[in-house]
């Protein structure tokens, strides 16, 4: 009878099952972290958790490390990545546009460096497609659980209409290239949501005001009709999922969530008012305050117009205020980055950032437990627990005490485990298990 493993021959084994040992466990949701902890690991979920100090009694078949003065935190989500925009070119519009062979076949670079980074599972926001998603999944490439929105919706002339002023070439409605799709009216909004839905997106994005780096639309600019936005809203939550929104004026923000958009993107100019209605609905804000922290600064000077470094300084400065302003409104934020090309290497860089505004723990909930409650996935990511995926990191320090550790991972994040499997060891006492494909003998 063929199996599973004949269709699929790069299938790996299942993952080694582990005992860990006198480990300290962060627990995110109580803000404390619990010592003599003996976390049980099998195939690829937390079976048990127990309170035990000393070694445990020795299992076949189970590999047991001691983690004495190690803390074991869960993995991190990154809620907002474009694994479309791949590094290898010197300028910011030369990352976008190119033909999805040149992008498919430097992702798994990119996702892999995350995934190395103590990232176990990331939120792309427009660009990628189930082919990636499938194809880490399957273990044909290392890379970090991946939740994609497809194409981003746009209107014509939005945030991911890449066409110029002086382009007159016709954009058809759901016209689909690169990072985005164009839509105008509700049957095309709605036409444009089943299609993103048909592919494979786990949530729709869209485009619900201009950008910072935006070739025809301006940052306070409103996008979408209310009919629009209402009408993908019905769609998306037709097929069990939600609407996340690009917006970055408070006017913007409230034109979405008004209509049920559940999430926003960036939201720099974010004011209080604006704050205390995305608290009362329940909506998740994800800043992404490192992108304008690179784009402003002098190593990349090249890589964007001259007359970007002031916008993107005056938006990071707001972003920072705004961020702050959400906290103490009570919003749900998560962690998130956008960080385009070569600028992908400052992902952790976001931590160090929001530690300047918010407190350890907050920021270590916003790339864990407050993105997987987001996705619908607080029954199983986001958290050590027994039941849920063994989706953690093993840390040198903890990262309660200062959140910034996590910006060093090469001292501080000794082990990467993604479905109880090692894809990164900084440490001797535990080894990889990260090889995308067995090769089969030749029959």
């Amino acid at each position: 009878m063929v199996t599973e493993a004949d269709i699929k021959p790069w299938l790996r084994s299942a993952a080694a099952s582990y005992i860990l040992y006198n480990a300290s466990i962060v627990d995110v949701e109580a803000g404390i972290a619990r010592p003599n902890q003996t976390v049980t690991i099998e195939n690829g979920k937390i079976t048990s958790i127990e309170t035990a100090a000393g070694t445990p009694t020795q299992r076949s078949g189970i590999t047991s490390v001691d983690c004495s003065g190690k803390f074991i935190s869960p993995g991190l989500i990154d809620s907002h990545v474009h694994l479309i925009a791949v590094p290898g070119f010197d300028n910011l519009a030369a990352a976008f546009g190119n033909p999805e062979a040149v992008t498919l076949l430097r992702q798994p670079y990119v996702c892999a460096q995350m995934l190395h980074r103590g990232f176990t599972s990331i939120r792309d926001c427009g660009g990628a497609h189930a082919a990636i998603k499938e194809a880490i999944e399957d273990g044909v490439i290392v890379g970090p659980r991946l939740f994609i929105a497809g194409h981003a919706l746009s209107q014509s002339g939005g945030h991911a209409d890449f066409r110029g002023k002086h382009d007159y070439s016709a954009c058809c409605g759901g016209h689909a290239t690169g990072i985005g799709r164009v839509c105008n009216g509700v049957p095309q909004c709605m036409q444009a949501v089943r299609e993103e839905i048909r592919t494979g997106s786990d949530f729709i994005k869209i485009m619900g005001s201009g950008g910072v780096s935006s070739p025809t639309d301006k940052i306070t600019h409103l996008q979408f009709t209310p009919e629009e936005i209402r009408a993908m809203v019905e769609c998306a939550n037709n097929a069990g999922t939600y609407v996340t929104a690009h917006a970055y004026t408070s006017e913007a923000i409230r034109h979405c969530i008004s209509q049920g958009v559940k999430g926003i993107e960036h939201g720099n100019f974010l004011d209080a008012e604006t704050a205390a209605i995305m608290a009362e609905k329940g909506c998740y804000l994800t800043p992404t305050l490192i992108t304008y922290d690179q784009m402003a600064s002098p190593k990349w000077a090249g890589y964007l117009p001259p007359s970007e470094t002031s916008k993107n300084i005056e938006v990071l400065d707001a972003g920072l205020k705004a961020l702050k302003t959400a906290a103490d409104a009570g919003v749900t934020i998560c962690f998130g980055t956008d960080l385009l090309g070569p600028l992908g290497a400052a992902q952790t860089h976001e931590f160090n950032l929001r530690s300047k505004v918010l407190s350890s723990l907050e920021v270590l909930r916003s790339a864990t437990l407050n993105p997987a409650r987001m996705f619908g996935r607080e029954n199983s990511l986001g958290q050590i627990k027994e039941g849920f995926e063994a989706d953690l990191l093993i840390l040198a320090a903890n990262p309660l005490d200062d959140v910034t550790i996590l910006d060093k991972p090469e001292a501080y994040v000794k082990a990467v485990m993604k479905e109880g499997r090692v894809y990164k060891s900084r440490w001797a006492d535990i080894a990889e298990d990260s090889t995308a494909v067995r090769l089969k003998p030749a029959l």
